[in-house]
């Protein structure tokens, strides 16, 4: 078994999914892994990652319509608001998803389904770089 690391630095444009699934790829295909599991981690806490569907756009916008319809920034009842009304409920969505997936590989490709794809979901509505943490294992 080896492993290989890699860090993408992802500059996000504000609150939305961004799909890394090309940039995951493109580093996997550096680590010379032919057959393994991938481990994706994003080091923050009001950004997460999701695997979505990646063929129809309203999948995507539906999902961000309804988080933000259940983690509403006007909650009244906040006190972590020091960053501005966007701050909370971008921790909140961050627990209600993922830091981390796990997708395994063969063949020197990610085994993702036909309409899957890597997204990192930035929850604040400002720009951001996110760091995500890329480890490959297998042979």
């Amino acid at each position: 078994m080896s492993v290989h690391q890699a860090t993408l630095t992802i500059r996000t444009h504000g609150a939305g999914l961004h799909e890394i699934t090309d940039a995951v790829a493109r580093e996997l295909v550096r680590s010379k892994l032919s057959h393994g599991v991938a481990t994706v981690f994003c080091q923050h806490t009001s950004a997460s990652l999701v695997i979505m569907e990646n063929a129809d756009p309203t999948a995507r916008r539906d999902l961000e319509a309804w988080f933000d319809r259940l983690v509403r920034e006007d909650d009244p009842g906040f006190e972590h608001t020091l960053e501005g009304p966007d701050d909370m409920p971008s921790h909140i969505k961050m627990a209600l998803t993922r830091t981390s997936e796990s997708v395994p590989f063969a063949d020197g490709r990610l085994l993702l389904g036909t309409w899957q794809g890597i997204y990192l979901w930035e929850h604040r509505r400002a720009a951001h770089p996110r760091n995500i943490m890329l480890t490959f294992i297998g042979e």
